[in-house]
């Protein structure tokens, strides 16, 4: 390593040592949406044609992501991993990409973690071996003392709106409500309860990286109120220094919720 390398790294030691500090007694998010973006243009901006080593070396920095969250004292993670709309992708990259998802979620439930896995998204969209993986890693996990971990998988805002909707006119169904007596009583709260994330806060702070400033369909219904950070830096660059961030922008922001 140069010099000049060297004293980089110094220096970025040092910041991040600073901003943990500032950080002690700061309001800390409950719930964090991460949406993983970058993985294909890191692949692409190193000279690889395969993208699918971008995809594996962002899979690489979830544990990462994960234990900076546990130090943070984050109790709720959220992970975008597979969108509806990334399902028609080519076959060759998506089948690799379902092989990763699948390994993420084996690492994430080994019996050395802590974390309690989620299944998150339409899974019967995805092919039965890979909702297969996350059903076990769901069960496997359940009643494990860490933070809730949400693998959002063949997820989509928009369908997850569809089938709580869905879900709350089968149960009303099944209690003989009339359709005028539930258009009467229905609460904004009771959609809420068939959500994916029933039982969980909604998320206070969403992380995206590579640059790009939208939601792409991630937690419609639970960002109403969310704060929102953006950073250029693709998913599998992504360093503690830049999560900290993160969390000091969060802490400076006088939350609204709304208005």
């Amino acid at each position: 390593m140069g010099l000049r390398a060297r004293i980089r790294e110094t220096l970025t030691v040092l910041y991040e040592h600073r901003l943990a500090r500032a950080l002690v007694g700061a309001d800390t998010p409950h719930h964090v949406g991460v949406i993983m973006d970058g993985n294909r243009r890191w692949a692409r901006a190193i000279g690889l044609e395969d993208v699918a080593h971008g995809h594996r070396r962002g899979a690489e920095k979830i544990v990462d992501l994960l234990g900076w969250c546990d130090d943070a004292g984050v109790g709720v993670v959220t992970l975008f991993l597979l969108s509806t709309d990334n399902l028609n992708r080519p076959e060759l990259e998506l089948t690799a990409l379902l092989r990763i998802i699948e390994d993420v979620a084996c690492d994430l439930s080994g019996p050395d973690r802590r974390w309690q896995l989620r299944a998150m998204g339409a899974l019967e969209t995805l092919p039965p071996e890979t909702a297969a993986v996350l059903r076990k890693a769901e069960e496997s996990t359940r009643g494990r003392p860490g933070a809730s971990v949400n693998l959002a998988v063949g997820y989509g805002g928009r369908q997850e709106i569809a089938d709580a909707v869905r879900s709350l006119l089968a149960e009303h169904a099944v209690r003989g409500t009339t359709l005028p007596e539930l258009v009467e009583a229905l609460e904004v709260d009771h959609i809420a309860e068939h959500l994916y994330t029933r039982g969980q806060p909604d998320p206070d702070l969403v992380i995206r990286t590579s640059g790009e400033q939208r939601l792409s369909g991630f937690l419609l219904w639970q960002t109403a109120n969310s704060e929102f950070h953006f950073t250029d830096v693709y998913w599998p660059d992504f360093r503690r220094i830049d999560f900290l961030r993160a969390l000091r922008d969060y802490s400076a922001r006088h939350r609204r919720f709304g208005s």
